[in-house]
């Protein structure tokens, strides 16, 4: 059951504060102008990657997301894999709550913005989700 939280509690986190920023569009800066809230409506993937086939993005990502809940629900019969539980529920939050938005919504709503960062960075827009998907993904690659 504990295994369960962790997909759980970043899907619910993210899906609040993206139903928040889609009634806010306060643009909010932390940390001295580093960091800004914002709302985006990303169409695509990574980089708004695919933008003008929402529908394939969409069928890739409850592909990914229906790959990583079977791999997450059979870790549950293994001991000693908590670290790769704890990667894969990351992934499967993250993937979950983006999902879920362009099933409903046909965009990912993007809310962080690292402002004063290379622009590299500073040029893409992120979300919980988005961070729970790149942890996850480093913490499930190194088991």
């Amino acid at each position: 059951m504990l295994n369960l939280i962790i997909p759980t509690a970043i899907a619910g986190i993210d899906r609040g504060i993206k139903e928040h920023r889609e009634n806010n569009d306060t643009v909010y800066d932390y940390l001295d102008g580093n960091i800004k809230v914002i709302t985006y409506h990303n169409r695509g993937a990574f980089l708004n990657k695919g933008d003008k086939h929402p529908v394939a993005v969409a069928f890739i990502s409850v592909i990914f997301s229906i790959i990583i809940g079977l791999v997450f629900v059979c870790t549950f019969t293994k001991k000693g894999l908590g670290a790769l539980r704890f990667g894969l529920g990351l992934l499967l939050g993250g993937a979950f709550s983006n999902t879920y938005d362009r099933i409903k919504k046909g965009y990912v709503v993007d809310y962080i913005v690292f402002a004063k960062a290379p622009s590299v960075i500073r040029n893409i827009v992120f979300n919980i989700a988005d961070f729970a998907i790149i942890i996850g993904a480093l913490i499930s690659a190194l088991q």
